[in-house]
């Protein structure tokens, strides 16, 4: 009687312990199918590596050198790199950032070295403080183009229909001595749809939209005979 007793309390004890066992492992691998995943990492976007700038064909004289003044960007957050939206069908005035896309630097510089990129093609462009140097050395001081980018954002008309808009306001004076004189001012506003509804199709419609921007403002400028 005690033996079968013995063996009974043995079974159960070892039912009890394997019980527990499959417990411990259930509830391990509950607990690592619940620890937090590492965040994402931000994806990175800019102009592309200048495949959009053409080689030059034109066979014309080069253009009299220009000196740009380092681009502003009053409505932007200074040094920030995010990636902005509208959602004009909701709150047009309310810029939003994308949470998961960044550009590689901030809009202003992007868009600053395009332009360069593109006067560049026929033409000498200097810093104010080069072409300043250039006027010490015995040469005449070049002319000053001043551009502020006043929007850079993808604005969404709906849900799934968006454009990338860039609006800049371009200031061409000359150098006098008693300050500079000013030889005119424009406001370039472009608008390029978006591929797709997402940061990636923004950031391309941005890209072209600043292209298209500055293909206009070399235009100006040689209407402008500069």
């Amino acid at each position: 009687m005690q033996s079968a007793m013995k063996t009974t309390k043995t079974t159960a004890v070892s039912a009890f312990r394997s019980s527990a066992g499959a417990l411990f492992v259930a509830v391990a691998m509950a607990g690592c199918s619940v620890l937090p995943s590492p965040p994402a990492r931000p994806v990175h976007y800019d102009f592309g590596p200048g495949t959009m700038v053409p080689v030059p064909t034109d066979r014309r004289a080069p253009r009299p050198p220009l000196a740009l003044a380092d681009l502003e960007a009053p409505g932007l957050i200074e040094g920030s790199t995010a990636v902005l939206y509208r959602l004009a069908y909701a709150d047009a005035r309310q810029l939003r950032p994308y949470t998961q896309a960044r550009w590689s630097r901030p809009p202003a510089q992007l868009v600053q070295q395009h332009l360069r990129d593109q006067l560049g093609q026929h033409r000498a462009v200097l810093t104010t403080e080069s072409g300043a140097a250039q006027a010490r050395a015995g040469g005449k001081l070049p002319a000053v183009l001043r551009v502020e980018l006043e929007e850079f954002s993808q604005v969404f008309t709906s849900a799934t229909e968006s454009a990338g808009l860039v609006r800049l306001r371009a200031t061409l004076a000359e150098p006098a001595e008693a300050g500079e004189i000013l030889l005119g001012q424009r406001v370039f506003i472009v608008q390029r749809p978006a591929a797709r509804a997402d940061a990636a199709g923004g950031t391309q419609a941005l890209a072209e939209a600043t292209h298209q921007v500055a293909q206009e403002l070399v235009q100006w400028l040689e209407q402008m005979g500069r």
